[in-house]
C-alpha cells in the first residue's frame, strides 16, 4: 500500500488510462494541480518515454494506473521493473463519470488524483512469477471445461430430437458412452436427417474428445506448478490442485502486497461488512472480491463437512445456536481464509527466494 503522507507539493503523481493501443497519462503534483498529459504507445519504447516524461516534470511519487490486469499489464511490468511505485485503480463510478464526464483524459486525472487522496491504495499483481504460469493454465483449462460442458449438453439435446430409430439406440447410454458411440459414426452420405444426425453427433462427440484429451495435459501441468509453488497447500484438507491454483492466482506472485489475513479474506469476499446505522449493530454478506477464490473456498468448506468430523461439530454447535446452515458455511470460509492465507504467503515467497 502506498502512504500518502509523503505526497508533497513538489512531487509528481501520474494517472493512467489503459487501452489496448494507446494509453493517456496525466500528472499532478502534491496540491492536485494539473502539470500536463501525455499520450503513449503500448510499446517498451512508448512506456520508457511515459517514465522520462513523467520524471522530467519532478520526483514521481507514484503512478496510478487503470487496468493493471489487462491493457495496463505490461505498463504494469515495466514500471515495477524499473523500481517506481505503482497503484491499482479502479476505474471512476457512475455517478463520477455523470458529474464529471467520461475521456481518457479525465479518467487518467481522476485516476491520479485518487491516488493523491488515497482512495486508490492497492498494489498489482506482478505477473512474472509461477504464480502467473498458473493464472494462464487456469484461465485454458477453465475455457475448455466450459465448452466440453456445451459440447455435452449439445449431444444430448441433439440425441432428444433425433430420428426415432436413432434416439432408441443411444437411449440409457451415460454421458461418457454416448460420446464415445457417437464419435464413432459412421454418417456416409448426407441425404436423410438420421445420417445428418449421426454426423453432427459425431462432430459433436470428436470435440468434446479433443477437449478432454486437452484438459488432461493442461491439468497435468498445473497440478505439477501448483505442487512445485505450494505443496504444503496441497497437504492442507480437501483442498486440491484446481482450488489451490484459484486461491494462488488470487494472492499473486507478490503477496506481500496483502497486508493481513482480513485482507486477504475481503479479497476472496468471505469478510462481513459492517451494515450499521443509528441502533442497529450487525454486519452484512460481502458480495464482493474474487468470485474464483470464493468459489474455491466454498468448495473446501462443502468437502469438509461431509469428512471433517471438526467441521461437522462446529456446524451443529452453530445450528444449535440459531444460525442458519448458510451462515454457518460464510463462518467456515472465513476460519479457512484465516488458515490458507499462512500457508499461501509462505508458500509463494518460498518459490520466489528459490527462482531467484
Amino acid at each position: 500500500m502506498v502512504n500518502i503522507a509523503h505526497f508533497d507539493a513538489a512531487r509528481v503523481v501520474v494517472g493512467v488510462d489503459t487501452h489496448k493501443d494507446e494509453h493517456v497519462a496525466v500528472a499532478i503534483n502534491g496540491l492536485g494541480t494539473r502539470l500536463g498529459e501525455y499520450r503513449l504507445s503500448t510499446t517498451p519504447t512508448g512506456y520508457a518515454d511515459l517514465e522520462r516524461w513523467a520524471t522530467g516534470l519532478g520526483d514521481v511519487a507514484a503512478f496510478g494506473v487503470e487496468g493493471t490486469g489487462s491493457f495496463g499489464a505490461g505498463l504494469t511490468r515495466f514500471l515495477s521493473g524499473r523500481g517506481r511505485t505503482v497503484v491499482e485503480v479502479i476505474r471512476p463510478d457512475r455517478s463520477t463519470r455523470r458529474r464529471l464526464g467520461k475521456s481518457d483524459s479525465i479518467d487518467a486525472e481522476a485516476a491520479a488524483r485518487s491516488v493523491l487522496a488515497g482512495t486508490s491504495h492497492g498494489s498489482p499483481k506482478s505477473g512474472t512469477h509461477s504464480v502467473e504460469m498458473i493464472r494462464m493454465l487456469k484461465v485454458v483449462k477453465d475455457s475448455a471445461m466450459k465448452a466440453r460442458t456445451q459440447a455435452t449438453n449439445q449431444v444430448k439435446s441433439l440425441v432428444l430430437t433425433a430420428p426415432a430409430e436413432l434416439r432408441l439406440a443411444l437411449e440409457g447410454l451415460s454421458a461418457s458412452g454416448l460420446v464415445r458411440r457417437c464419435a464413432g459414426f459412421r454418417p456416409g452420405d448426407v441425404v436423410t436427417p438420421t445420417a445428418a444426425a449421426r454426423l453432427a453427433l459425431r462432430s459433436i462427440a470428436r470435440r468434446h474428445q479433443q477437449l478432454s484429451a486437452e484438459i488432461k495435459v493442461i491439468n497435468s501441468e498445473l497440478t505439477r506448478i501448483v505442487g512445485k509453488v505450494a505443496p504444503a497447500l496441497l497437504q492442507a484438507f480437501c483442498v486440491g490442485p484446481d482450488s489451490a491454483a484459484a486461491l494462488l492466482v488470487t494472492v499473486g506472485d507478490n503477496p506481500e502486497r496483502l497486508k493481513s489475513e482480513s485482507a486477504f479474506a475481503a479479497l476472496c469476499g468471505v469478510s462481513p461488512i459492517p451494515a450499521s446505522s443509528g441502533k442497529t449493530n450487525r454486519h452484512r454478506l460481502n458480495r464482493g472480491g474474487d468470485r474464483r477464490a470464493n468459489s474455491a473456498l466454498h468448495r473446501v468448506v462443502i468437502v469438509r463437512l461431509r469428512h471433517d468430523e471438526r467441521t461437522r461439530m462446529y456446524m451443529a454447535r452453530r445450528t444449535a445456536e440459531g444460525m442458519t446452515k448458510l451462515q454457518v458455511i460464510r463462518c467456515l470460509k472465513r476460519y479457512l481464509a484465516r488458515e490458507l492465507y499462512a500457508i499461501l504467503r509462505s508458500s509463494v515467497q518460498r518459490d520466489l527466494i528459490q527462482a531467484a
